[in-house]
């Protein structure tokens, strides 16, 4: 008796447990996919109907890894590019496995490296001292307690950027780096940095109706930024992986940056506004789709980053389509609106389609709330290019528009 009794007890545990579990993953599936009921091909605009399909489905660090372990790489890395970058033999070593092989390239020829040997390369006596060397992570891939990774080192003076590819472990509760490899080319990036900003929002408000960032506006702005020597950082106000519209996958250049695995990392693991350092920046870029029109233009902490870039670094603020969205709220030190007695540009209310449901969702109407903060809106026909500068601010209506408004915001910063 005693038994059976102990038989149907463990059975229910494992029932409930069981269903328990089963029950989790459909939430988790629905949160990924969308309820069971969702279309999911969608001939007429893309290889999927939600466009954040793809990129919400990778970003989930808190099921598949153990808590924490991407912020502690993170900090190991770090504490590579401070100790060479800041000769600072301690932080550098403690980056590093004891025992850690470094496989190296040199006017010599390929060499092996101890740690100790790698780190007497850099001058004791002048710790602290900043060598010209700006590191900035790439990319992070884990693996229970493995993970590789890759840093980009840029020496401007010498016009040179390393990729470093590090091999790392998990002991106990530290990450440390056990190999290292290199490779070098020839680069004009300067270290200077633009900063993207786009918005987290997957619906219009209070719908079902998907939508995104537009990756046409992220892609083409990162291209020519990139080319002209600028490093790139992207913020969103919740960080983590955004969703994307207008993604045709047929189109050679879309094709080549969806595939590139550093630049969807990016998108994937954009940047919160508390890990972004306003004095970092020349220009702040406002990324237009539906997503803009939600989540960032009333989020202060992005609103000051875009403040002390535009003010204290006498940077350039940019926005392109609802991307303006973003700048409609800014105010200058003396409370004044930035676009007062600006002339602004960005996708118009007379663009919308009214009488749907996604325009309704809209909290305000960007030309409508340019002019009651004292600016001018101007704009043309849908699919014309148009690009209003004013000073320090750039705006532009459309992606058509994203290249002229790439080039002016380089000239405005090289005229500085």
């Amino acid at each position: 008796m005693k038994f059976i009794c102990t038989a149907v007890v463990s059975f229910f545990f494992l029932f409930s447990f069981s269903q328990v579990k089963e029950d989790t993953k459909e939430k988790l599936l629905a949160s990924i996919y969308g309820s069971k009921q969702q279309k999911v091909i969608n001939y007429d605009k893309s290889f999927v109907s939600d466009d954040r399909l793809f990129y919400e489905s990778l970003d989930r660090p808190d099921i598949n890894l153990p808590p924490f372990d991407k912020e502690l790489i993170e900090q190991t890395l770090n504490n590579y590019i401070e100790g060479s970058s800041f000769n600072k033999m301690n932080t550098l070593k403690n980056s590093f496995y004891k025992d850690a092989t470094l496989y190296l390239t040199g006017k010599d020829g390929f060499k092996q490296f101890t740690t100790e040997e790698y780190s007497n390369f850099f001058p004791s006596n002048k710790k602290g001292e900043f060598n010209g060397r700006i590191g900035e992570i790439i990319s992070i891939d884990i693996t229970n307690d493995i993970a590789t990774a890759k840093v980009e080192i840029l020496i401007p003076n010498r016009k040179w950027r390393f990729v470093d590819l590090f091999l790392l472990k998990k002991f106990a509760n530290n990450w440390k780096i056990i190999s290292k490899t290199a490779t070098r080319e020839a680069s004009n990036e300067t270290g200077n940095k633009i900063l993207f900003v786009v918005s987290n929002t997957d619906y219009y408000l209070g719908t079902n109706i998907p939508t995104g960032n537009s990756f046409d506006e992220i892609m083409l702005a990162y291209e020519m930024f990139t080319d002209a020597g600028f490093n790139i950082d992207i913020v969103s106000p919740e960080g983590g992986a955004i969703p994307l519209k207008y993604l045709n996958t047929s189109e050679k250049k879309k094709k080549k940056y969806l595939y590139d695995g550093d630049f969807m990392y990016a998108l994937k693991n954009t940047k919160k506004p508390t890990q972004v350092r306003s004095s970092d920046y020349k220009a702040i870029y406002y990324v237009g789709g539906g997503s803009a029109m939600f989540n960032v233009p009333k989020n202060k902490e992005i609103q000051k980053i875009a403040m002390d870039i535009y003010e204290k670094q006498e940077g350039v603020i940019s926005a392109v389509c609802h991307g303006t969205a973003g700048i409609v709220f800014l105010k200058k030190a003396n409370g004044e609106y930035v676009v007062k007695n600006k002339r602004v540009n960005g996708f118009p209310e007379d663009h919308e389609k009214k009488d749907r449901a996604y325009f309704k969702s809209f909290p305000f109407l960007i030309g409508d709330t340019i002019e009651k903060h004292g600016g001018k809106f101007f704009f043309s026909n849908a699919l014309d290019e148009h690009v209003e500068v004013d000073g320090r601010l750039v705006t532009g209506q459309n992606p058509a528009s994203v290249p002229k408004l790439v080039n002016e915001v380089i000239k405005i910063i090289n005229s500085n």
